[in-house]
Order: C-alpha cells, then sequence, then structure tokens
C-alpha cells in the first residue's frame, strides 16, 4: 500500500464516520467533516499532511517509489 492509498482510505473513513456521528449523535460532529475536506483541501495545494509523514514513519512508501531502507 502506499502513502497515497492509505491517506485516501482514511480520510474517506473519517468522512463518513463523522457524516453517520453527526448524523445519529449531535450535528457538532460535522464540525469534524468540515476539518478534513479542510486539510484535504489544503493539502492538494501544498502536498503536505501531518497524515503522510505518519504513513511515511510507519514504512509505507510513495507511489512510484521503494520505501528507503531503515538504519
Amino acid at each position: 500500500m502506499t502513502v497515497e492509498r492509505a491517506l485516501r482510505g482514511m480520510a474517506g473513513s473519517f468522512v463518513l464516520l463523522s457524516v453517520a456521528l453527526g448524523y445519529l449523535v449531535h450535528p457538532g460532529f460535522f464540525a469534524f467533516t468540515a476539518f478534513v475536506g479542510a486539510n484535504l483541501l489544503q493539502s492538494a495545494f501544498t502536498n503536505w499532511c501531518p497524515a503522510m509523514w505518519l504513513f511515511r514513519r510507519a514504512g509505507l512508501s510513495d507511489a512510484g517509489r521503494t520505501p528507503s531502507p531503515r538504519a
């Protein structure tokens, strides 16, 4: 799995979860949906996202690259 695929999977899961919680539990959870959307939008322009850093630290590679060996 690549960083990009993991990021899309995580973002999609968070959006679905927060929409369900906003509908079933409390409308305040829709703020989390907006946060995920804003983070996706800024990462489209900056190519930086905290989750991408975490996925790289976990050993996932970028698309088209092999992971670098750990020392």
